[in-house]
């Protein structure tokens, strides 16, 4: 009977490798302590995105938001490539986005770092380091991203853009965007200019905070009876 054969380094290298850079893979299994049914919360957060133009996640520390919600969802926008369990929004087209956060200091460690992995190890982050393009660094901040080009299914290439919001209200107007994603809660001014980028190509708005700023105008928008505009979807 053959013995089987011994495993190399170099085929073992090559399977971490390839697991690193499919990250997304490991989240939301069928079956297992970490499988998809025990994430309601977050499922129906995606389900939404199928029908409403805004939504917001409001979650404690560490429970998944920025990057189990945020990144997840950000990663199929841009790449085209969603499980077959998808239930939200999904596009046939290369994509343009903003991820935007308090500043880009924070932005560079949280989002870009959730999307892309450390700067020294791109691709181990939530987006495939085979469909990172091209990448232009921000100046003034070190190490960080300030537009990256994602491969699509579509053949295309995606466009993302980080922001922050330290930028102000003025640093948000002129482009229409197709998704926007707003880790940590920003300024009413900033989010309804945000509203205005996506209306015209009939995008959408995706938040994942925590409210330590309260019962905000913001989240009051959010509640039963309130509204950010008249194009609000709550």
């Amino acid at each position: 009977m053959p013995q089987p054969q011994p495993i190399s380094l170099a085929a073992i290298e090559e399977a971490l490798r390839i697991h690193a850079e499919n990250k997304w893979l490991t989240f939301y299994p069928d079956a297992g302590p970490l499988r998809r049914e025990l994430y309601q919360k977050h499922l129906s957060c995606f389900a939404a995105g199928a029908t409403h133009r805004e939504r917001m996640f409001i979650a404690a520390n560490r429970i998944g938001k920025t990057e189990g919600v945020g990144a997840y969802e950000i990663r199929g926008h841009l790449t085209g490539i969603h499980p077959p369990w998808w239930p939200g929004r999904v596009f046939d087209r290369p994509v343009k986005v903003w991820c935007a956060g308090e500043s880009a200091k924070k932005v560079r460690e949280v989002v870009q770092e959730k999307l892309f992995g450390p700067i020294t190890r791109l691709g181990t982050g939530m987006i495939p380091a085979d469909l990172i393009v091209d990448k232009k660094m921000k100046s003034g901040v070190p190490d960080a991203i300030d537009t990256a080009w994602i491969r699509h299914s579509s053949g295309e290439v995606s466009h993302l853009t980080f922001k922050s919001y330290e930028q102000g209200r003025e640093g948000f107007d002129g482009d229409e965007v197709d998704v926007v994603w707003l880790d940590e809660e920003p300024s009413l001014a900033i989010y309804t200019e945000c509203l205005l980028r996506t209306m015209t190509c009939d995008g959408i708005v995706l938040l994942t905070f925590t409210p330590l700023k309260g019962i905000s105008e913001l989240v009051k928008a959010f509640l039963p009876g309130g509204k950010v505009s008249d194009e609000a979807d709550s």
